[in-house]
């Protein structure tokens, strides 16, 4: 009777190979065969695929669209202006084989994409001003770069959809120039709104003062014209009074000195032959 361990390890041997000999391609990527490290000229698309047990081993590669986001770099425009360009890409691989041969790996291909895509760019916001790179040139420059950079980049296998700027910015140093310049413009302004402000308050103010003199002058020759016109009026009635009856207004008059003079509980000592004493004798 055969040992038993015996089939136990054939069939672990059928199905280690059966595993080594199978391979599945999903439908994002694509695949390639390697045999002792150089890749055979077909292509597998998504599936289920069959290669020679342990002397051949697979490479997946995404056939769906990638992004790679650059690093922020300088470049110059043709008015002498520096510029930060923050850009990105959107690409693809159309030959795996040829990637392989190339690039073997995305990061080397994003690397090399990065090269290219900033030579390109350097070279295109070099024939702009800034003006024309921020505004109205900016969809031209993204259309040409696109192109020249998919040009340079299918010999590599890949094929580039799409290059953005995503943002442009002036360098620190610019920066803060510009924010000196702009607060010393906006301190300017203000000294000038301030001034004429100023200008305006003593215009409004003088104004007022002159309406104000004006008014109280006036006032000053209406109330006097009145005081005037009721001491006339007061004049004439106690002439007339006067007139009627002089010695009543005589002793009124006594009446009214003597009530001033003996004011508060005061005393005063007289002599018979004072006038005061003597107006009712």
């Amino acid at each position: 009777m055969k040992n038993p361990l015996v089939y136990v390890i054939a069939v672990l041997a059928v199905i280690g190979i059966g595993f080594q000999s199978v391979f599945t391609v999903h439908q994002s990527q694509r695949a390639l065969v390697l045999q002792l490290g150089e890749p055979l000229s077909r292509v597998y698309d998504p599936g289920l695929h069959v290669k020679l047990p342990f002397i051949q081993n697979v490479v997946h590669f995404d056939s769906r669209v990638l992004d790679y986001d650059a690093r922020s770099r300088e470049a110059f425009t043709v008015d002498k202006k520096a510029i930060v360009l923050d850009n990105y890409a959107r690409w693809r691989i159309i030959d795996p084989l040829q990637f392989y041969r190339t690039m073997r790996t995305i990061p080397g291909a994003q690397a090399r994409l990065d090269d290219v895509v900033y030579s390109q760019l350097r070279a295109l916001v070099g024939a702009y001003t800034l003006t024309e790179v921020v505004s109205s040139h900016r969809a031209d420059i993204m259309r040409e770069v696109t192109n020249k950079v998919s040009d340079l980049m299918k010999p590599f296998g890949v094929e580039v959809l799409d290059v953005r700027i995503k943002r442009t910015d002036l360098p620190a140093e610019n920066q803060r120039a510009i924010f000196g310049r702009m607060r010393a413009e906006r301190e300017r302004q203000a000294k000038q709104y301030r001034s004429e402000g100023e200008e305006e308050s003593t215009r409004i103010r003088s104004d007022a003062d002159r309406q104000r003199a004006v008014i109280l002058a006036e006032a000053t020759r209406d109330a006097q014209m009145e005081r005037g016109r009721g001491d006339a009026k007061a004049a004439a009635a106690y002439a007339e009074a006067y007139g009627k009856s002089q010695d009543f207004y005589a002793f009124q008059r006594w009446l009214d000195a003597m009530r001033k003079s003996f004011r508060d509980n005061s005393k005063i000592v007289l002599s018979s032959e004072t006038p005061l004493l003597q107006q009712q004798q």
